[in-house]
């Protein structure tokens, strides 16, 4: 019975802030500060702004239908079912993308303290998605009761670093090794990152396994997304008055494991490994737990493969738990992922400008303020766009070749599933 019984507010927030935090400051510090320079943290002020105005619309239009089920429960509901079981496919393949970056970061966070060769960070990045596909099997009680130890201790250990920094404050170490932007610059960084805040939304696929989820999801979804902020703007600032922008740039995949070893030392360096460890694996385990149930959702609504919606004695939708770590691990082993990150951020900006469309529409409180960020989503999609288009453009055919896919190939590959 322990197993099937429902989270309250502090694991829903655990969630959130553990969907948020894993993929975000661990993974993205570097590459932000090479785009924006001296005002990465406004891009993460940027986005993050975005993101609240996203998770009041997330909230509103949750408690309004009173069921689980996100963006794509949003659009059925709104008579919009071909481009909400499209969505679902797109969705379901980006957060597969996301737990396959928040392992591989795991992996070499940890690889790094024992120096091991290539082999090692994707060995571990596969053990610690098969252990959190184990713990999700088990049912909500050991799922939640591990985001709440894994969300808390590596939120202490971010703001003890972040302090740790800003009791060094020296404003040239914002540009100390990199050239001098202007603040234009974060309206890039700030869209090209959006995958950092990726994660409060999946608290909406937890709808049903909340208790008293009108008051405890729309609490836990904005006190998290303004956590988030907070934690990534006093990290970012403490970082660089550790080590430099230049460092943080040039060891972006361990970018905080160098400042933490000059706060203290070995001492910092371990620290700061345990908590990116915690960080990654919350990520994973918050991730894995929701896209499942968005997964079962999506299959009760014959939209996946029916298949996909069978639960084992914990209630647990376990061939998706299954599928999803699968996919996980094998992309994890091919190697970087990096490319397909950029991908990833477009399609959860293309996701909540949707979600803030479909607010404003149904007249939620504070309407306009969706408005608003619809408005926000598409400018940001466009910077993206362009960005990549100029940098790195794979990740903008990649996005395209699955946007393509979900659209032209669903319907053929259920008819064939029936």
């Amino acid at each position: 019975m322990g197993a099937q019984r429902k989270f309250g507010y502090n694991a829903a927030w655990s969630m959130a802030v553990g969907g948020m935090v894993g993929g975000g400051i661990f993974s993205v510090l570097g590459v932000v500060v090479s785009t924006s320079g001296e005002w990465a943290w406004l891009s993460f002020l940027l986005a993050g702004l975005i993101a609240l105005v996203s998770a009041h619309a997330y909230s509103q239009l949750s408690v309004k239908y009173g069921m689980s089920g996100g963006a794509f429960t949003f659009l059925r509901k709104v008579h919009m079912g071909g481009a909400a079981a499209s969505l679902a496919w797109i969705l379901v393949i980006g957060y597969i993308l996301t737990i396959s970056v928040y392992a591989f970061t795991f992996g070499h966070y940890v690889a790094h303290v024992v120096h091991a060769g290539a082999w090692l960070p994707r060995a571990l990045a596969v053990a610690v998605i098969a252990a959190l596909a184990w713990v999700n099997l088990r049912g909500v009680g050991d799922a939640s009761r591990v985001e709440i130890i894994t969300v808390w201790g590596k939120v202490l250990v971010l703001v003890a670093l972040a302090c740790f920094g800003l009791a060094q404050w020296d404003p040239q170490q914002l540009t100390a090794g990199i050239a001098p932007g202007t603040w234009t610059g974060a309206v890039v960084g700030a869209a090209t990152i959006f995958m950092a805040y990726e994660g409060f939304q999946l608290l909406s696929y937890d709808y049903e396994e909340m208790d008293r989820p009108d008051r405890t999801l729309p609490r836990a979804m904005l006190v998290a997304v303004v956590s988030v902020i907070a934690i990534y703007l006093l990290v970012t600032l403490g970082a660089t008055m550790l080590v430099g922008a230049g460092t943080l740039v040039e060891q972006k995949e361990v970018a905080l494991a160098i400042a933490g070893r000059q706060a203290l030392g070995t001492a910092g360096l371990i620290i700061v490994t345990i908590a990116a460890a915690f960080s990654t694996g919350s990520a994973i385990n918050a991730t894995l737990f929701s896209t499942a149930r968005l997964m079962r959702t999506v299959a009760r609504e014959h939209d996946l493969p029916e298949a996909m919606g069978h639960e084992n004695a914990a209630k647990v939708p376990y061939r998706a738990v299954l599928l999803i770590a699968v996919l996980a691990a094998a992309l994890t082993v091919l190697g970087s992922l990096g490319a397909l990150v950029d991908a990833a951020s477009l399609i959860f900006l293309l996701t909540f400008g949707a979600v803030n469309a479909i607010a404003f529409h149904e007249k939620v409180t504070y309407r306009y303020l969706c408005l608003l960020g619809a408005l926000a989503c598409a400018a940001a999609i466009v910077a993206s766009a362009i960005e990549q288009f100029q940098q790195r453009p794979i990740p903008l055919v990649v996005l395209v070749v699955l946007l393509i896919a979900a659209v032209v190939i669903r319907p053929w590959v259920l008819e064939r599933m029936k």
